[in-house]
């Protein structure tokens, strides 16, 4: 499916708080980092293989280790050709010229394909089942994407689920630390996307840059944040309730206190989007099974063998959000409660 656009509004550019020295500073570390990488594991391939299934004859494990350097492999495979893929269209625009809106729609394919390989990989190599509840919910947009954040494998699933399977374009808000995956770079700096510097002591002009994704949405184009802004441990849950107890906002303490199973939400992002998305509906990404693939560490243990990933959305529509600020804080944390009740009666049943 295409996106309807409308032709009088441009396309915001991405925003990364950062020079041009430091980019290709990490660029030069990254690109070439990945490039090398990749080719030593698929040279010695045969010999990590076989490595891997001793190791696992030893510890007693469903071929945890082979499957787990085959996801190595095929994740530097996928890198290499975003790389490349890349380069020659940057290459193209340079010498040739391509249009602006075909450029972008480039990228976009390039980025689908990217995250559809991972995915698919990741389903036949660990066995995944993956369960949608609520589909039909999806519809047309815009969308204004509210998603929970689990896992190191979780920022696929909105690209399986919304890009892959119901034709969305959609502008993403990440943490900066993702530049260092070189395809992400690339890719996600010629695309409508925020990647904000957690801590930097600038939100404003963040929040700012995140508000201005939500300009100019067509019928199949959505924004996606994360209103948790890390992957949840206890540890991180214990942190976020002190900082509300120091807020002084007994309410969204109390409900924050109540979740067990999620982060209270962040309100600068959120609210940002809201404010500006115009007629885009809300919709809550809730999913589970992923939850033991926090690291490296938990993937190379069988965390993720035979998991059932289970996804559940539903809609609110934009006259059902209300309009005042302490009205939408109430909103979104009653929202999202509904996310932290999804995720302990799933994780619970399974």
């Amino acid at each position: 499916m295409s996106p309807v656009r409308s032709a009088t509004v441009a396309l915001p550019a991405a925003f990364v708080d950062e020079g041009l020295a430091s980019r290709w500073r990490r660029r030069a570390l990254t690109i070439g980092g990945y490039l090398t990488l990749a080719l030593l594991v698929w040279a010695a391939l045969p010999l990590l293989l076989l490595v891997a299934l001793l190791l696992d004859l030893v510890r007693r494990k469903p071929l945890v280790a082979v499957r787990a350097v085959a996801m190595l492999a095929v994740y530097l495979a996928c890198e290499t050709f975003g790389i490349v893929a890349s380069g020659a269209l940057w290459l193209v625009h340079a010498t040739v010229g391509i249009a602006p809106e075909r450029y972008v729609e480039l990228h976009y394919a390039l980025q689908q394909r990217w995250a559809g390989a991972l995915f698919r990989a990741a389903c036949a190599i660990f066995s995944f089942r993956l369960e949608i509840e609520g589909e039909e919910e999806v519809g047309t947009g815009p969308l204004l994407v509210f998603i929970r954040h689990a896992s190191l494998a979780d920022s696929l699933l909105p690209s399986v689920v919304l890009t892959q399977r119901h034709g969305y374009r959609l502008r993403y808000v990440l943490k900066r630390e993702l530049l260092w995956d070189a395809c992400l770079d690339l890719v996600g700096n010629r695309l409508p996307n925020v990647f904000v510097r957690r801590g930097s002591g600038d939100g404003a002009r963040e929040i700012d840059a995140t508000r201005r994704l939500a300009l100019g949405l067509g019928e199949r184009e959505g924004v996606l944040i994360y209103p948790e802004g890390t992957r949840f441990t206890p540890a991180k849950r214990e942190r976020a309730l002190a900082r509300l107890a120091e807020s002084r906002n007994p309410e969204r303490l109390a409900q924050a206190r109540a979740m067990q199973h999620v982060l209270p939400p962040h309100l600068g992002g959120p609210l940002a989007l809201i404010e500006t998305g115009g007629r885009a509906d809300a919709l809550f990404f809730s999913h589970t099974g992923l939850e033991g693939a926090a690291s490296i560490r938990d993937v190379w243990n069988g965390a993720l063998l035979g998991r059932r990933i289970r996804v559940r959305l539903w809609r609110v529509a934009r006259a059902d959000i209300p309009a005042g600020r302490d009205q939408r804080i109430a909103w979104l944390d009653r929202e999202w409660a509904k996310v932290d009740e999804h995720v302990g009666r799933t994780l619970a049943a399974d």
